[in-house]
Formats: C-alpha cells, structure tokens, sequence
C-alpha cells in the first residue's frame, strides 16, 4: 500500500532557548532534522515525505533536501496556527488511498523498527498510537488535593501515530478543539477507537537542551555498533 510520512516540523522551539528552531540545530554536524527525515526514507523505498515546515523556515528545509536526498521524494507544506492546522494541511498532499504516519521532526531518533511496527498495525486495525509505559510515579490532582495512580494503567503517547487514509482524512474535517493534542484526540473525536503499539523509551523529543546531548550520545553508539 502506499505509503506518506507527514513530518511536522512546524513549531519554533522556545524552550530550547535558540533563536534557531530546534528542528534546525546541528546534531553530530547535521540538523536534527536530517535524521527524522532519514529514518522514514530508510525505512520504505516507496514512501513519500511532507515536510510541513514554518513559513518562513521553507527555504531552510529546502537546503537540507537539496543536500541530503532525493528530492523528488520530499514534498513541503507550510505550517498552520496549530498542530492541527499543520498536519491538515499536510494531509491536504495526501493524493491516494495510503497509510499515513505524522511524525514530530524532532523525534529524530525513531528507528526502522518502529516504523514498520506501526505500518503493519495500521494495515491491520486502521491506526497505531506508539506509546510506552511511564517509568516515574504518578499523582492525579483532585479537589481534595492529589492521590496515587498505578502508572501501569498511564501510556506516554509517542510518534508515528499513524492510520489508514480512510481514517484520518475525514477525521481532520472536523471542526478543532482545544483538546487536540494530537492525531489520536482527532481521531477519537471523529469516532474511531485507536490502538496502542510498542513504543520505545529512545524515541525521545528534542525538546531542551539536554536531549541534545542523550541523542548525540545514542547515536555515536549506533555508529558504532
């Protein structure tokens, strides 16, 4: 079936206390960006990329296609006021019945293995939600002040979220709310149950400083192995 990679790399990165978006930062000497895009063209030779990107970042991407792939198998589409603004108008590119994965840009350390595990999901069921097991204590704020929660009962939602085109085109017709964190959230809200995968503890979101050094680390060791 074919297959889309919607990679939002629409945000700005403030708490990363750069002027540069995080997606922009060099990692080992190659943007962040570079690898996340690598990782999904590794993964399928007939997959197509949508880079959605900031407007005023589009020649930025650009480059980074220019100097690193096959441009013929990267397209890019302008950012929205909102993740789902951005991922809409990426799903705008989407031409034909596929399986489509969104992906954050800056999880820049997915590996092939979770891509395919959330392919042959979404072939299966419609949709896969990468998730993993909180390893930190949990507490629920309730009016009387905060309580215990067993974390094996909570999922920390990762990406490639990713659905069968049926699914999560007419889902992104809706009208936004507030509570769309995600695409799960628009799904549900559209009426579809999602189904969860293994996720992996490595695939983290470059979101501060210090996630640039965990991921520079992890990949000097798969370098190396």
């Amino acid at each position: 079936m074919k297959k889309y990679a919607i990679i939002v790399a629409g945000g700005k990165g403030i708490r990363m206390g750069n002027d540069l978006p995080k997606q922009f930062i060099l990692l080992n000497n190659k943007p962040v960006l570079y690898y996340t895009l690598k990782a999904f063209l590794d993964s399928y030779i007939d997959l197509q990329i949508i880079l959605v990107l900031p407007l005023d970042y589009t020649d930025m991407g650009q480059e980074i296609i220019d100097a690193y792939f096959d441009k013929s198998r990267i397209r890019i589409a302008a950012g929205g006021d909102s993740r789902f603004q951005s991922v809409k108008n990426g799903l705008a590119l989407v031409e034909v019945e596929a399986i489509v994965f969104v992906h954050d840009g800056v999880r820049c350390l997915v590996s092939k293995e979770l891509i395919h595990r959330c392919y042959e999901q979404a072939v299966e069921t419609g949709t896969a939600i990468p998730s993993i097991t909180s390893s930190d204590s949990i507490r629920i704020i309730t009016e009387e002040g905060n309580e215990a929660f067993d974390r094996t009962n909570v999922k920390l939602i990762q990406t490639p979220q990713t659905f069968h085109s049926k699914i999560i085109l007419p889902a992104f017709q809706i009208d936004y709310k507030d509570k769309f964190t995600d695409e799960a959230t628009v799904a549900e809200a559209y009426g579809i149950k999602v189904t969860l995968v293994a996720g992996e503890e490595i695939n983290i979101k470059i979101t501060r400083p210090i996630d640039l050094l965990i991921a520079e680390r992890i990949l000097e060791e798969r370098s190396t192995s």
